[in-house]
């Protein structure tokens, strides 16, 4: 049934053509994606360097329960 529906489907070859599609929107992203990678990165360095060598000792669970 479905390969009747495409047997004469003779796919369209599209151009890109800046005006419809849009010349510059892409690269705008692109800044921006790149700008907020390189942000993240300066925030983790920083929580890094704020934190330091410093390691969290947790204490035992107490359990009134176990025997």
């Amino acid at each position: 049934m479905s390969t009747e529906l495409f047997k004469d489907y003779v796919p369209e070859i599209l151009t890109y053509d800046p005006e419809v599609d849009g010349s510059y929107e892409h690269k705008i992203r692109d800044e921006h994606l790149s700008t907020k990678e390189k942000l993240l990165q300066k925030i983790r360095k920083a929580k890094a360097a704020a934190k330091g060598n410093k390691t969290t000792f947790r204490q035992p669970i107490r359990t009134e329960n176990e025997k």
